[in-house]
């Protein structure tokens, strides 16, 4: 009975003083001791991964590629077509040992001309003359074609030569005349125009020059009527206005 009592005591200590939290050594089964290593390996892990900040890629916005758009150019051949009108002053000279009539007439005539530029340095010209003073010495008509050769200057400048065949005839009291033969001459053109290039393509690179000019412009020049023997010298000093279209 006293052994029981004991016991009893001794089970009420206990459970009092565990009531009362009171430490004692707890009992750690190997499962426990698993489930704890397991625990502690996880936490370390996390803790040794670091984690790396995302990288944006940067979003590459291509550019929309619209092909160019093909505009023709214009093909602009330029007029080399040109006409005048001007005065000439004509001087007649006998030029020939003859029983009739000699000397020497001056008279004043009138002048066109009618020409087509194939470029700045060539060209082609149709040209005529006739007198108009009512004198009693030479009477003088004449017309001819001629070739052109042509050098620009200054840009507004261009100086011609004239080489061509043309028929002139005379009448009066002086020594008459009636031939076909060559001609030459020399002069030199204005140009009075603002030239300005037009939208477009040229057939040569734009100079406001030549077949490429466009307006009023002037002209002198000297022409030797006819070049054969025993002909008078027949010479024109003719001045006017041109137009080119």
């Amino acid at each position: 009975m006293k052994n029981i009592n004991l016991f009893t005591i001794i089970l009420i200590s206990i459970g009092t003083f565990a009531y009362a939290g009171g430490e004692f050594i707890p009992i750690v089964t190997p499962y426990e001791k698993e489930d704890i290593t397991s625990a502690i390996e996880a936490e370390e892990e996390t803790i040794a991964v670091v984690e790396e900040p995302i990288k944006e890629e940067p979003v590459i916005v291509k550019p929309k590629i619209v092909p160019p758009i093909k505009v023709e150019s214009k093909e602009i051949n330029p007029s080399g077509f040109y006409a005048g009108l001007g005065i000439s002053g004509t001087r007649y000279r006998t030029n020939c040992d003859c029983k009739i009539s000699s000397g020497e007439d001056k008279n004043i005539g009138i002048i066109g001309r009618v020409g087509y530029d194939f470029n700045r340095y060539i060209g082609i010209e149709v040209r005529g003359m006739k007198t108009i003073a009512k004198e009693d010495g030479a009477k003088i008509t004449h017309s001819g074609l001629f070739v052109k050769p042509m050098v620009p200057l200054f840009g507004m400048i261009n100086l011609y030569a004239l080489l061509g065949a043309s028929k002139t005839s005379s009448s009066g009291e002086l020594q008459n005349v009636s031939a076909e033969g060559l001609s030459m001459g020399a002069g030199w053109e204005i140009d009075l125009s603002r030239d300005s290039a037009k939208e477009g393509k040229y057939s040569r690179n734009f100079d406001g020059e030549g077949d490429q000019e466009k307006g009023i412009g002037l002209f002198f020049d000297y022409e030797r009527l006819v070049i054969k023997s025993n002909a008078p010298d027949i010479d024109t000093f003719s001045t006017g206005i041109t137009y080119d279209f």
